[in-house]
């Protein structure tokens, strides 16, 4: 799944019929709202929301636009630091999008709201485009009433957009950065002090040096520090009478940098030596799947145990790693983004029966392609437990590294193949959707052939990249056959079958989709790719299906 967060920042935080009208605006262009945050003091509010790249734009727009309508700054009064109506607007990747992709975007943003809304805009931290405007404090310096003369410095010409500052709406600041996680770690003392002595020994910053006597240290008159541990890491100390105990306030603002297993182990450690101990953690706010995914693969490899297990299993293990259901419930479906904001799942959460009922009724979908899917899926499963049945065998003590990874890589393509199951059935009804479009006229007309090629050539991508992923998983059964526990090869051997059932089922699918396609470089190109993954999996095929032979007979 691609998935951006976006985070924009609206200079009004009393009105909440204003504030709802901009929320829904940004909801009604197809953004999925996780949060509406106002503040009275600082007369600002911050709304959370997500969408797919193609999407994200629109719906950030929508919100900007709207609140240039409601918002007039020449009035506006409030704690925060502030300059326009939307005072900034980040772009942050969650899943499946690079910062480079996360940058063209915000570009492609910032442009639109100049030229559509007459707003001077400023790219800031991986968007921009001058060292000096990486930091939204520096940019942001004079506020609304002073940008009026610092936007004619030639320093402080607009990334986008006129030398001038909107007196209504002021002036817009859009970028990059990366996911913050807001992550605390709970004590067994209501010691601040500790607390704050662990916080310090862990944050980027670190704590104030002091000499042999005890004394801080200083230069030119200020304090000199020690770094902490970690990079990416902002942290306090303080005692929460809510829960009765000390805490451990921290935001991870890279977490690809510094995982959030990492700082937990960390103030594990440091609580031993401070003679406390850490009895558990909460999230607030949410986090995205790979951050706490990676935490369940660690705990479960520093235990020594086989992690090849499915996402769900390895996630329960981050959540009771972690102790993030210590104060209150951890629910996966509300704290994981992707797990919130993702499209309900008819297929692969029905019964066998009612799924193979569905595929015999008179539907058309689902059809082979998800069938295709189904086949690639079984076939990672059972390479998967080929892997886990060798893991910790005496006789297979060599291969147990192997096999580990081996069950590891064959569990993560039997999610992409699970996913499939639903995707292709949703693209074919994209298909019938895009037929039904209105041609009663020249333009609704190239519209509806634009939308249909559109939704076609989706379509054959869908069962392509199956075929492409099989050639992956090929490997991995070769493997299985030739080094896992040879009481399951029969399984192993069934795994080759679906493994070829489910590339043919998607290359015909491909095939047949391809006719209906008008590009003629699309589809060459295409046909080219799928002939030449063909012969790689003809090769395997036979190759496997000797090997199979020659172990049972």
């Amino acid at each position: 799944m691609k998935l951006i967060e976006c985070v924009p920042n609206f200079s009004e935080g009393r009105d909440l019929k204003v504030i709802e009208q901009i929320a829904d605006a940004i909801k009604n262009a197809g953004g999925k709202l996780l949060d509406v945050d106002p503040g009275n003091a600082t007369n600002r509010t911050v709304i959370t929301f997500v969408a797919e790249p193609k999407i994200v734009v629109n719906a950030a727009f929508a919100g900007i636009k709207k609140a240039s309508e409601l918002i007039d700054m020449s009035k506006h009064s409030g704690a925060h630091a502030r300059m326009g109506a939307t005072d900034v607007c980040p772009l942050i990747p969650v899943s499946g999008v690079t910062i480079e992709e996360c940058v063209e975007l915000s570009k492609e943003l910032a442009k639109k709201v100049s030229e559509e809304l007459s707003i001077a805009t400023y790219l800031y931290e991986y968007a921009a485009q001058k060292e000096d405007r990486k930091n939204l404090a520096i940019i942001r310096a004079g506020e609304y009433e002073g940008f009026f003369e610092k936007i004619k410095l030639p320093e402080w010409k607009p990334d986008f957009g006129e030398i001038i500052h909107n007196k209504k709406s002021g002036s817009t600041v859009i970028g990059v950065r990366e996911f913050l996680i807001a992550y605390n770690i709970n004590l067994n003392t209501t010691s601040t002090l500790i607390a704050r002595k662990i916080a310090n020994r862990i944050r980027e910053k670190g704590y104030p040096k002091r000499d042999e006597n005890g004394k801080l240290v200083k230069k030119d008159g200020k304090k000199v520090f020690t770094p902490g541990l970690f990079k990416n890491v902002k942290a306090v100390g303080w005692y929460i009478e809510e829960y009765k105990r000390a805490q451990i306030s921290i935001n991870l603002t890279n977490f690809n940098i510094t995982p959030i297993y990492e700082v937990f182990d960390a103030v594990c450690k440091l609580a031993t030596e401070f003679g406390v101990r850490v009895t558990g953690s909460e999230l607030v706010g949410l986090i995205p799947k790979k951050a706490i995914y990676d935490a369940g693969v660690y705990f479960i490899k520093k235990a020594n145990q086989p992690y090849g297990l499915s996402e769900g299993e390895i996630i329960e293990n981050a959540i009771q790693s972690l102790g993030l259901a210590e104060l209150s419930s951890f629910e996966p479906n509300e704290k994981i983004i992707e797990y919130k904001v993702a499209k309900k799942r008819d297929l692969i959460n029905m019964t066998i029966t009612d799924f193979t009922d569905e595929l015999a009724s008179n539907s058309p979908a689902p059809g082979g392609g998800s069938i295709a899917a189904l086949s690639a899926a079984l076939s990672s499963a059972l390479t998967a437990m080929v892997g886990n049945l060798t893991v910790g065998k005496a006789k297979y003590k060599k291969v147990n590294t192997e096999m580990k990874e081996l069950s590891y890589k064959a569990q993560q393509l039997k999610e992409f193949f699970i996913n499939i199951i639903d995707d292709d059935t949703d693209a074919f009804n994209e298909i019938m959707d895009a037929f039904k479009l209105p041609k009663n006229s020249e333009d609704e007309v190239l519209s509806r052939t634009k939308a249909i090629e559109d939704a076609t050539k989706k379509a054959t991508l869908i069962p392509f990249s199956v075929m492409e992923k099989i050639s992956e998983l090929y490997p991995l059964i070769e493997i299985a056959l030739n080094k896992g526990n040879q009481s399951a090869i029969s399984d192993a051997g069934v795994a080759a079958l679906n493994a070829k059932s489910a590339f043919y089922g998607a290359y015909y699918n491909v095939l047949i989709n391809l006719k209906d396609l008008k590009n003629e470089t699309f589809n060459k190109y295409l046909k080219e790719k799928s002939l030449k993954l063909k012969e790689e999996v003809d090769s395997y095929d036979k190759k496997l299906s000797e090997l199979i032979f020659s172990k049972l007979s």
